[in-house]
């Protein structure tokens, strides 16, 4: 593990503990869903690209399924 990617699991952490509570303020499977993968998934990818690259696409998947 490097400093990149402990820093990567940190903030997508922190988003996805964002997503998941909004997800479930409003109701919304999808955004909750969204939000527990992005705590979880940096336990199990240990390529820092990687966490980077699906931690911004979880990321902007918030955004879509918000409507």
């Amino acid at each position: 593990m490097t400093f990149a990617n402990i820093t990567a699991g940190i903030i997508f952490g922190l988003i996805g503990m964002v997503a998941l509570g909004f997800g479930k303020k409003q109701g919304n499977f999808k955004i909750m869903l969204t939000g527990v993968l992005l705590i979880l998934y940096p336990y199990f990818v240990h390529n820092t690209v990687i966490v980077y690259l699906v931690g911004t696409a979880l990321t902007v998947a918030i955004f879509i399924f918000r409507d």
